[in-house]
């Protein structure tokens, strides 16, 4: 079964339209210059709101390993999503201060790309094209990898069945594509849970 991420959430109402979607997991982006950054304080909002049955999980960009440690301890959130310089001794550190998953992201351009990760030791990967604003990934650059993986980059209710039939990925993570005018667009993220159930139920 893939696993469906719906990240960037930054509302009340956001959560609500989640709660009734029950995704597998949500996404806080706790990096400050994000345009969807959520303070620890409304991050811990959120996540109360939250299904008990949805992980969240927070994304961070280089930030110091005791403030990540802090949001996965407080539980704020259920796992990190690590998408800077972070490396395998922090990455193992984080593991061992806190016992909970890490999601380590990728920026894949070119096919040389995919040597840095084979090693990792995250629980997870997300891989996409590191290009921002919903850029869609090569995909033929994913042939071949054999460790589970987030599919991001591009993806909307349009293209997810695609991408999903010609990789069979572990989990799908969207986030602009859910979006209209900067702000997450609830009949989006309906249609986008519909459109990787459906093609679930007819594989």
């Amino acid at each position: 079964m893939t696993r469906i991420k719906l990240c960037g959430l930054t509302r009340k109402e956001d959560i609500l339209t989640a709660n009734e979607l029950m995704p597998d997991h949500i996404g806080f982006v706790l990096w400050e210059k994000s345009r969807r950054y959520v303070r620890f304080e409304k991050a811990k909002e959120l996540k109360e709101l939250l299904d008990p049955g949805i992980s969240a999980v927070g994304v961070f960009v280089d930030e110091d390993i005791e403030r990540v440690a802090e949001y996965l301890n407080e539980g704020i959130i259920d796992a990190a999503q690590l998408h800077g310089s972070e490396d395998d001794d922090y990455i193992r550190r984080l593991q061992h201060e806190t016992g909970r998953p890490v999601i380590k992201a990728f920026r894949i351009s070119a096919p040389e790309d995919s040597r840095a990760f084979f090693s990792c030791p995250a629980e997870l990967l997300l891989l996409d094209s590191g290009a921002g604003g919903g850029t869609l990934l090569d995909r033929k650059l994913l042939a071949g990898i054999e460790r589970p993986y987030f599919l991001a980059g591009g993806l909307s209710a349009d293209n997810v069945e695609e991408a999903m039939a010609e990789l069979h990925p572990y989990g799908v993570d969207v986030s602009s594509g859910i979006e209209t005018d900067g702000a997450k667009d609830h009949d989006k993220m309906r249609r986008f849970v519909e459109c990787v159930r459906r093609f679930e139920r007819s594989e």
